[in-house]
């Protein structure tokens, strides 16, 4: 048929529930091999998934999917052909982005494809054949306004007034003009009619755009949930290399913050242990201090004591000399009344002995 795989993971495959438009039901019970697929006949890109027998994904890729990470393991993307979104859960998140790689590459690669069969159509389309295929595509979907169908896209009715206006601007004779008259008001009505389909699709399109929105609202609420679901059910489906070499790369990490931690305990009690001695060191300071100043205020006492007692010393001094002073005096004045006192004796001796004789 053409259709050869050009990328291979393996993944845990999810859809969500059809009723609920929230939950994730799982339609793999183990990781199963998703492929990309080249269809080289029809130019375009797909993904299949097959558990045993049954194809658990069979999904056209289109130029307006996106492929959204919701986790680190957890991918989805919205397919409207099949009316589903497909959910896929990793081993790793390098798988995972892998993948994510993939679906971009190809996403644009189904773009240009999509556009280059279109410049071909226009170019090998004549005016006539370009008004028989838009009337022959009036009626339109809402798949194919939100550009789900990848091999053929609606005209557009500017592209095919030019071709008709320049068949307009060539004479005709006179006897075919009522019919010419009638044709382009044929066309004009077909026109209409396509113009009124079209606006009706873009409306129920819109709509179909706040309901995805909504949902896609829910899916990221439930994302979290999802994790946790899509980590239960790799434990279940066994212990892989990936886990394995995940978990011991948790454990070294874990290992490591332990030793940090270990090392970042010792460096406390050592703060610790100094900010005690500096608490001694303080208060050794403080105490230091304390007596500092009562020493100070002692020896501002004792040099007061020391000045009142040099005024007193001088004050006993000048005391002293005038006490010294008085008496000398008072020895001159005793020592004057004593020679006095001799010379009266004197006196009066040789009064007593005058008499006598």
């Amino acid at each position: 048929m053409g259709e050869q795989p050009i990328f291979s993971t393996r993944a845990h495959v999810f859809q969500i529930d059809p009723n609920t438009k929230k939950n994730w039901v799982p339609t793999s019970k183990h990781a199963v091999t998703v492929s990309y697929f080249y269809d080289s006949t029809r130019n375009v890109y797909r993904i299949i998934s097959l558990d045993g027998s049954k194809a658990i994904i069979n999904s056209t890729i289109t130029p307006n999917m996106t492929f959204t990470k919701t986790s680190q393991k957890f991918g989805q993307w919205a397919d409207s052909r099949a009316n589903t979104v497909y959910g896929l859960g990793f081993s790793s998140e390098g798988h995972l982005s892998k993948f994510a790689e993939k679906f971009t590459e190809f996403k644009e690669a189904a773009r240009l494809a999509k556009e280059k069969s279109q410049e071909k159509m226009e170019l090998t389309s004549t005016p006539s054949q370009e008004s028989a295929t838009g009337d022959l595509q009036s009626p339109l979907t809402p798949e194919s306004i939100n550009g789900t169908d990848d091999e053929r896209i609606p005209p557009d009715p500017s592209q095919n007034s030019e071709p008709r206006a320049e068949t307009n601007a060539v004479p005709f004779p006179h006897s075919t003009s009522t019919n010419m008259t009638k044709h382009w008001e044929a066309e004009l009505a077909a026109l209409k009619s396509n113009n009124a389909k079209l606006t009706a699709a873009l409306l129920e399109s819109t709509a179909n755009v706040k309901q995805w929105k909504q949902q896609l609202a829910a899916y990221q609420e439930e994302a979290e949930r999802l994790h946790k679901r899509v980590t239960e059910l790799e434990c279940v489906s066994g212990q892989t290399t990936g886990i394995k070499n995940q978990k011991t790369e948790l454990n070294q990490t874990i290992e490591e913050l332990e030793a940090a931690l270990k090392a970042k305990e010792e460096e406390l009690e050592r703060l610790k242990a100094e900010v005690e001695k500096a608490n001694e060191l303080q208060l050794q300071k403080d105490t230091a201090t304390q007596k500092l100043q009562e020493t100070e205020t002692r020896t501002a006492e004792l040099e007061a004591q020391l000045g009142e007692l040099e005024k007193r010393v001088e004050s006993s001094q000048t005391e002293q000399e005038t006490f010294r002073k008085n008496l000398r005096s008072l020895l001159e004045l005793l020592d004057g009344k004593i020679f006095e006192l001799t010379e009266l004796r004197d006196n009066l001796a040789k009064l007593i002995d005058g008499g006598s004789s």
